[in-house]
């Protein structure tokens, strides 16, 4: 084992040491002297966050694979070890290693989640490594970021070398190759980035330049360069049967997140719900074979020592192999006392079915995601979900032993009036009724409880709502206190619970979500008067927040609050999906029509991601 990066004495001062000690079970030690390139794989978020990611665990094993490559994973340092390193000027260091990150090839950092920027710049000061990418010198890594938030890399742009866009296992050979072999011609960090430019899903920011107009909106935005692309366009591995997978996942040392097996099933989902942009930016649906599905939940069991196997993916349920799945994870897990996790399922006859099998169903309760009360914004939405499939599903689960019903809804959708916020308590008003009228007084077992929750809409890149406007905090509360109030007037109200999420944070999100590269000076403001962990209620300071858009001459009301025409120039338009701008537009008209486009295997509607040959595309 490599001699720890901290001493005795501060282990011994922070919380939850084992985040930065490393040598879990299944990592990858190499000798450094033996590799031509090293990478760090970094998740700006706490360990215990990170580590439950499946896209670093991808990348990890098949960087790891490389016989001239070791990467190696990095996390946040949690606010106590950020004062001492910062106190002690102790350089950021990779797990494996134990060693600083600025002797790095790259640094790649996974963008999962957009109050997660500031903690980009964490990262980088506390690596001793400029955080501005025009600052950079050629000693110094290449910083990349990869992930859902590039879909929109343009808030953080500045402070990025290269974005990657789309599945890492489709290009990341070729980018190390071409790496390799212009740094043996001796080209420097700007020729090298030039050339990463020309391998497909490659933006690097610097080679591009934006105009504004007068008003505030983009004038222009492209290459300055003949030999640049002025589309970046999305990768996608059309062959997950013979893709990367981590056979032998990294285990860590205490509780994470998601402390289990994640064995991915498919990617992509057939269902299009208009505010929901991993359904879009995944396109097209594609499945795992499941005889390759059962080799590596095989594989994984056996070399970690999990007591719970997790199915990944966004809709489980339409998994057209899942019943062959099923039978053979419960026959393995039984005999090994592993429990299986069944998330995404649609509540049907055949998952409560599957549900009452592999839960202990007197501790467990049932989640419905019907996003909205009424079946007209449902409709607007495109969930796909009638009244009748909520009470049959909640109807039979009733009948099957469940007596916890949470149900998951979004306030603030585009057209959302009072009557459609009234009628999330009256469903679930409608669900506790059903179990006392479905389940007789004495085969109760205990009273129903519906549990509601409801976060704020948040438009989304590469969603048909992209152009939507959004609510101040204080609308998105009064939204709340209407549901609030009328939960309290049901007949079953004692039955209900309500929770309701930060209507503060859902501004931000937005903003960030949708910003140009002005917000680049704002992220930094905030990171350097404090502001780290803002994805962590305790840490989060939304007068922070209001204090740097006004030090940097930005509005909150133009990014977040205002609703975009159709032909206004996006900051993401540059990035090709698959998923075409016409279809948007088509889908969010439609959506103010109040119509229901069909998912995928009904038929198609179009996208265009039959571009890339393959998937739910081409099952027909």
């Amino acid at each position: 084992m490599n001699k720890l990066a901290l001493n005795d004495e501060i282990l011994m001062r922070v919380e939850k040491s084992a985040r930065y000690i490393g040598n879990e079970l299944n990592s990858v030690v190499k000798d450094k002297n033996s590799v031509d390139i090293r990478m760090v794989m970094c998740f700006p978020d706490v360990y215990e966050i990170g580590m439950s990611h499946l896209g670093i665990q991808i990348l990890y094993d098949m960087f790891n694979r490389r016989e001239d490559t070791w990467c190696e994973r990095v996390y946040s340092p949690w606010p106590d070890l950020h004062k001492i390193m910062k106190e002690e000027n102790i350089p950021l260091f990779g797990l494996e290693s134990q060693e600083p990150i600025k002797n790095a090839d790259f640094i790649g950092i996974t963008l999962q989640y957009e109050m997660c920027y500031t903690n980009i710049l964490q990262i980088l000061d506390l690596a001793q490594i400029p955080l501005r990418a025009a600052d950079r010198t050629d000693g110094q890594p290449i910083v990349m970021g990869g992930g859902p938030c590039s879909y929109n890399p343009e808030p953080i742009a500045d402070f990025f070398d290269f974005f990657y866009i789309g599945e890492g296992e489709v290009q990341y050979d070729c980018l190390l190759d071409t790496y390799k072999k212009l740094r043996a011609e001796g080209k420097n960090r700007q020729e090298i980035l030039r050339e990463f430019s020309h391998i497909e899903g490659i933006y690097v920011p610097s080679l591009y330049e934006v105009t504004y107009h007068e008003d505030g909106t983009i004038a222009s935005f492209g290459p300055k360069y003949e030999d640049v692309p002025a589309t970046v366009k999305k990768q996608v591995d059309m062959d997950l049967n013979h893709s990367v997978y981590p056979h032998k996942p990294v285990v860590p040392f205490i509780k994470a997140i998601q402390d289990r097996i994640v064995l991915e099933i498919q990617r992509g989902c057939i269902r299009g719900c208009r505010f929901c942009q991993a359904g879009m930016i995944y396109r097209p649906n594609r499945e795992k074979n499941v005889e390759y599905l059962k080799e590596i939940a095989g594989d994984m069991i056996a070399s970690t020592g999990y007591e719970e196997i997790s199915l990944s993916s966004l809709s489980s349920s339409d998994y057209k192999e899942l019943p062959e799945l099923l039978d053979y994870l419960m026959e393995e897990c039984k005999a090994k006392n592993i429990n299986i996790s069944l998330p995404s399922l649609r509540i049907d006859a055949f998952s409560l079915d599957i549900m009452s099998k592999v839960q202990d169903v007197k501790k467990s309760s049932l989640t419905f995601a019907p996003e909205a009360g009424s079946q007209r914004m449902r409709n607007v939405i495109n969930k796909g979900l009638t009244v009748d499939n909520i009470m049959n599903g909640a109807e039979q689960a009733f009948r099957g032993g469940w007596n916890k019903v949470k149900l998951y809804f979004m306030l603030g959708l585009p057209t959302e009036t009072e009557e459609d916020m009234r009628a999330i308590p009256e469903l679930a008003n409608d669900i506790a009724a059903l179990y006392y009228d479905t389940v007789p007084k004495e085969e109760r077992a205990g009273k129903c409880q519906v549990t509601i929750s409801t976060s704020f809409f948040v438009p989304k890149p590469f969603t048909p709502f992209q152009w939507a406007g959004m609510f101040t905090p204080e609308e998105y509360l009064n939204r709340a206190k209407i549901v609030n109030d009328h939960c309290k007037e049901m007949l079953n109200h004692k039955s209900i619970r309500y929770n309701w999420h930060q209507a503060d944070v859902t501004v931000l999100e937005g903003l960030l979500a949708r910003g140009d590269r002005r917000i680049s000076d704002v992220i930094q403001y905030v990171y350097e008067h404090g502001g780290i962990f803002d994805a962590w209620g305790e840490f989060f300071d939304y007068n922070r927040w209001l204090e740097a858009f006004e030090a940097c001459d930005v509005s909150l009301e133009f990014y977040a609050l205002r609703e975009r025409p159709l032909d206004e120039i996006l900051p993401w338009d540059f990035i090709d999906i698959g998923v075409t701008k016409e279809f948007m537009i088509r889908q969010w008209n439609t959506a103010h029509q109040e119509k229901v486009t069909p998912n995928c295997r009904m038929g198609c509607s179009g996208c265009g991601a039959k571009q890339f040959g393959g998937g739910v595309c081409y099952e027909n």
